[in-house]
């Protein structure tokens, strides 16, 4: 598959990185000298957060290309996306040409925060909206705003590179998010100027409170959780009158001035200018990541986006030592000297020995039904260091599988296959009934045992010796 970004700003390289990353070749036109410069840097910020969401390799990275001209980038493109300033005229021309260029049926869409598809359209060209947020690789939510077939084709697209498309019931300037963003600016905005808050209480008001709620319930859930157990009509109740009380100025805008504006431009200085773009990206990117896989265990918000994406990556097919875990190190698992955590070891193996006991049938049904396997003791070998980034993959031999016994031995390789650790581990199958050593169910039993015969004619891994005696 092939995506034509046309406009490598902040969000065409978020774009480009989103694509990319999912395997898609992407092919950029951008007039600006410095275009290739600026989208490689997002795009490597993206290749250091967007795999740390995942517990599985993403697909192999496709191809990135940069083109002088717009006919030789749209080319062949099964999306085309355009993200250049927001002035219509400019949208145009620009989307004419792409409509005249890309294939027939190829998506095109706009980017655009606030203008609406019968007026990207009003020379003749055929996109729809797809307005994303930055960071765009990071993000999921797109809007998709136009044409209900092809906004639907768009949206079963975007799912497959991991975002949440919501489609539009009908259009209207600025779409749903940034009308709601918009009214927390403007009255940011008359906060600032009245001197009643800085910049940065502002920030600080947003982040340690409702900031924090709406990551993973959004404003009605939250409200109606507000409601008590009466819920949302003991809130509107409560709650509603104060609609009509002077509180804000959503309706008026203050003037943008070069009093206001340097107002706001000092107070953001004194706020973060102590940390360039770059360094701001990539804290914003950690936070996320962190927030994102929070979410993500429990299935909430982004974190469910997150986990119906990662079940379509492409699994190792089992081979004589299968692989049980295929993954980048994540940023959240290196340690103040640049290298995997020694506990993170102990978790790689954990998530190894949980895949292989789901290829032997001991899976969420299984362990439903009353059974599964608890681990009695681990030894682990550190052999060499492992990065940020580095691709992680474990091997897992079965020692012995007799009885109430899985006797595990795993592999945890880094780049070029050099071993970085092992991990021996003995399990015990339990009834979790009587919490108790039991027997597994006969089809674990069979699985199991087809895996112990043909991992027993393989020599004994090195260092085994020494921890086989002791784990009974």
């Amino acid at each position: 598959m092939k995506a034509a970004i046309v406009g490598g700003g902040v969000i065409g390289g978020g774009w480009a990185a989103r694509f990319l990353l999912n395997g898609w070749n992407v092919a950029v036109f951008d007039p600006d000298p410095d275009a290739e410069r600026k989208i490689n840097e997002v795009v490597a910020n993206a290749r250091r957060s967007l795999p740390s969401l995942y517990d599985r390799m993403m697909p192999t990275e496709g191809t990135l290309t940069f083109h002088t001209e717009m006919a030789d980038a749209v080319s062949g493109a099964d999306w085309v996306q355009e993200s250049i300033p927001e002035r219509l005229e400019l949208k145009h021309n620009v989307l004419c040409a792409i409509s005249e260029l890309a294939a027939a049926d190829a998506v095109i869409g706009s980017s655009t925060s606030g203008f609406k598809p019968s007026e990207l359209n009003g020379k003749g060209a055929r996109a729809i909206v797809a307005h994303p947020f930055n960071p765009v690789y990071l993000l999921p939510l797109v809007e998709l705003v136009g044409d209900a077939g092809v906004t639907a084709k768009a949206a079963d697209i975007l799912k497959k590179l991991g975002m949440f498309p919501l489609i539009l019931r009908k259009e209207i300037d600025a779409h749903i998010a940034d009308r709601l963003l918009e009214a927390v600016w403007r009255e940011s905005l008359w906060l600032v100027k009245d001197g009643v808050a800085t910049t940065e209480e502002i920030d600080e008001a947003i982040r340690m409170a409702f900031g924090i709620r709406w990551a993973q319930m959004g404003l009605f859930e939250t409200y109606r959780i507000a409601g008590g157990e009466a819920g949302m009509k003991h809130f509107m109740a409560q709650f509603g009158p104060a609609l009509e009380w002077p509180w804000t100025k959503l309706m008026d805008v203050p003037e943008f001035d070069d009093e206001l504006v340097g107002l706001i431009a000092g107070q953001s200085d004194a706020q973060s200018g102590h940390m360039t773009i770059r360094e701001l990206e990539q804290l914003r990117d950690d936070n996320l990541v962190g927030m994102m896989r929070a979410l993500k265990k429990t299935g909430s918000g982004a974190g469910g986006v997150i986990s119906r994406h990662e079940v379509t990556f492409p699994v190792h097919k089992n081979t004589v030592l299968p692989v049980t875990v295929s993954r980048k190190v994540p940023q959240s698992w290196v340690d103040y000297n640049g290298h995997m955590n020694e506990a993170h070891y102990l978790e790689a193996a954990a998530a190894a020995s949980d895949r292989f006991m789901e290829m032997i049938g001991v899976d969420a049904d299984y362990v439903e039904s009353g059974n599964s396997y608890f681990t009695v003791e681990t030894h682990i070998r550190h052999l060499d260091e492992l990065s940020a980034g580095e691709p992680l993959t474990v091997t897992t031999q079965v020692l012995n599988g007799d009885g109430k016994k899985l006797h595990l031995f795993h592999f945890l390789k880094g780049a070029d296959e050099k071993l970085a650790a092992t991990v021996e581990t003995l399990l015990l199958h339990v009834d979790l009934s009587t919490r108790r050593s039991s027997l597994p169910e006969p089809v674990v039993a069979e699985k199991l045992s087809e895996f112990a015969s043909l991992h027993a004619n393989m020599p004994s891994p090195d260092g085994m010796q020494r921890y086989v005696g002791q784990i009974r």
